[in-house]
Parts: C-alpha cells; structure tokens; sequence
C-alpha cells in the first residue's frame, strides 16, 4: 500500500532536505515539494502567497494521482491548520493509502536560529521570498508564534509522529525519520 507522508515542522528546520534524501532513497516516491511547485506558476515573486493558494490543489491533485498509482508521496511542508492536514489527508483516504504525519522538531530557540540560517551556501529560489514574508509578519516573533501553534496542534493530533532533530545531524534526522515509517 502506498503512503502519503507529511513531513511537517517549523520552517527551515530541515523538512525539505529530508524528502530530497527519502525521495533519491525509494525510487519512484514523489518529493511534493509545494514550494517547488509554487515557483512554476507565473508571478510567484510577486505575490508568493497567492502562489501558494494556487497550487495546493494541484499539489492534491499531484498526490491522488501519484498514490492511485501505487507509489508513496512525501510532502515537506509547515501545516498547523487541521483543515489543511485533513485535506491532504483526504488524499490518501480517497486512494485507500495510508497517510502518515512525522514532525521534525528542535526547540523553539533553535528552530529559529535554523530559519535564519536557512539555505546558507544554496541556490533556492523561494528561500528569500519566505524570508521576506517573515520579516515583514514579525520576524522570529512570528517563528515563535508558528513553532507554538504547530506544538498545540500536535497535543490534537495523536498520531502524528514527533522526531527530535538536531542542527547539522541530517543522516541522524534521517535514521529516525525511516525508524519511525517502519512497519510496527
């Protein structure tokens, strides 16, 4: 049976560069990167949140068709609303695949040390557009603010799994990311 994995967590503490390695480890699993999607929808620069809001269906369309056939999807993206886990959620329901949600988190002190470090040395695209909402929404306020709601919305949501990660252990992050989709 196929899987649609949400790999949640505040942003920059590493979601994106943990599906890139699971996605190159399991041929034939979709790295739905919705902020990668984001940028193919013209005049994203511009107005990076209404992107947004256009692709999260296409990214659900993306994920139905993958699991329909078979094949597992691991989705980095920060969702502490209910409605929006449900609804991607609803996407493995509706291929009957299963849907598991890990969550990568530090402490909140450091999460947002990781934010503002993030994409040091890379070439991404998107990583100063979020930057720039960021700073314009409160800067690590803001961050703190998030890591907050994300960590009362876990105390809800019971299944989803938390894994502790640590700045600059990836290949660790990662050990604990697949013992944790291990079959029980």
């Amino acid at each position: 049976m196929a899987d649609l994995i949400l790999l949640n967590g505040p942003p920059g503490i590493g979601k994106s560069t943990l599906a890139r390695m699971f996605a190159d480890r399991h041929p034939g699993t979709l790295n739905l990167d919705i902020d990668q999607v984001r940028c193919l929808i013209g005049g994203w620069q511009e107005d990076f949140q209404t992107a947004g809001e256009i692709v999260r269906p296409v990214a659900f369309s993306m994920a139905v068709t993958h699991l329909a056939a078979g094949r597992d999807v691991i989705m980095p993206q920060f969702l502490d609303a209910d409605d929006e886990i449900a609804s991607f959620r609803s996407a493995a329901e509706e291929t009957c695949s299963g849907f598991r949600e890990i969550v990568i988190m530090d402490t909140k002190e450091n999460s947002v040390a990781r934010f503002e470090d993030r994409g040091a040395g890379e070439d991404v695209p998107w990583h100063g557009q979020i930057k720039t909402i960021v700073e314009r929404g409160g800067g690590s306020q803001l961050l703190e603010s998030m890591y907050e709601d994300l960590a009362g919305g876990l105390r809800k949501r019971l299944a989803a799994t938390v894994i502790h990660s640590t700045h600059g252990a990836i290949e660790e992050t990662y050990a604990k990311l697949i013992y944790a989709l291990a079959p029980e």
